[in-house]
């Protein structure tokens, strides 16, 4: 191939804009150009120095993109062959298939995983994140197919964001007329609220100490809002204890009321606590007696991630999900995007846009 890729480097200090070779993918790899990228949080926390990324890297990991060339017959998850043109997201990092952990369902802990906007780059894998023209797809990587309609922001931040939220409602075992709050009204939080009330829950109590983002919770399928003052009475109001917590935050203070929020066989997912933080206690005779459960959630399967893009597709307002990703930028001007991001004025901002 002579077409050459253009990529943010991260370099620990600061960024640049790159001119780098396309990679001739080999045997189960795919070559992809980008169509959009969104900025994560966890992309901001390693610009921020709160996470420890190797570097140089090309960060971006909630990506969506076409297939331009595959190294052989490569399938998407229902075993479909992908051909240049298709449009895709894919899964976070690698699963092997083969190891003691995927066996047991929770390939996103691979033995063996390589994570997209995470990994240093290297000779054999330098277009390694989203904020490029192109990625490579390693082997081992779980591919979804993408519906043509569905907008560039609606469909980025599914293999992350989405599934994220799929992957933790799976977990707490979410059902139909459960009572669920959702502790946090971010990108996770409104997402969860959307998808406790796509999987028939009766009550979706929804808190944030932002108005605003209370406000926006309302219009994805919220029953109720609140700030945390408020929050136990207006669970008192509705049920004697919440059926699933979902706790997006990673606030000692907000895993903590949980445990205090959950009726009998509550369930509590928590997925915001991803860095060290401080310790939380709970009294246990409660905890079994009323038969409670906690779950961690971090990343997702293939399936989860299936399941995220079939939700985008059949939820009733996308127009909803697609102004969470209000503005975006061409690679060039990353740091306006970066900068706006930053500012957290909207949930998320697009990078690596290509009209």
């Amino acid at each position: 191939m002579t077409e050459h890729a253009t990529a943010v480097v991260w370099h620990g200090s600061g960024f640049t804009l790159e001119r780098e070779s396309l990679p001739d993918p080999g045997p189960g790899e795919v070559l992809v150009r980008v169509a959009m990228s969104t900025i994560c949080g966890s992309d901001l926390h390693t610009t921020a120095g709160h996470r420890p990324t190797p570097v140089p890297t090309v960060l971006g990991h909630e990506v969506v993109g076409s297939v331009v060339a595959t190294g052989g017959a490569v399938r998407d998850h229902r075993g479909a062959v992908l051909a240049p043109g298709d449009r895709i997201t894919w899964m976070i990092g690698t699963a092997c298939g083969s190891c003691r952990r995927c066996w047991a369902g929770v390939p996103q802990k691979c033995v063996d995983v390589r994570k997209y906007g995470h990994e240093k780059m290297s000779d054999r894998w330098w277009l390694n994140g989203g904020f490029a023209t192109h990625c490579h797809l390693l082997a081992g990587t779980g591919i979804v197919r993408v519906p043509e309609s569905m907008p560039d922001e609606v469909a980025t931040p599914a293999n992350c964001a989405t599934a994220t939220v799929v992957c933790a409602a799976r977990r707490a075992r979410l059902s139909p007329g459960d009572t669920v709050v959702v502790l946090g009204c971010g990108m996770l939080g409104l997402t969860a609220v959307a998808y406790a009330r796509d999987q028939g829950a009766a009550q979706v109590i929804a808190c944030d100490l932002d108005e605003g983002r209370r406000r926006a919770a309302l219009g994805f399928g919220a029953t109720a809002v609140c700030g945390p003052d408020e929050l136990a009475g207006v669970v008192a109001s509705v049920s004697d204890g919440a059926d699933v917590v979902v706790e997006v935050t990673g606030s000692a203070a907000a895993v903590q009321s949980a445990f205090d929020l959950i009726g009998i066989d509550g369930r509590i997912a928590l997925v915001g606590s991803v860095s060290p933080g401080p310790e939380v206690r709970f009294e246990p005779s409660r905890f079994v007696k009323n038969l409670s459960t906690v779950v961690g959630s971090h990343n997702y399967a293939v399936d989860d991630l299936a399941e995220a893009v079939d939700f985008l597709a059949r939820v009733p307002d996308q127009r909803a999900f697609a102004d969470l990703v209000p503005t975006g930028y061409p690679l060039e001007r990353f740091a306006d995007a970066f900068a706006d991001a930053r500012s957290l004025r909207a949930p998320r901002i697009a990078l690596g846009v290509q009209r």
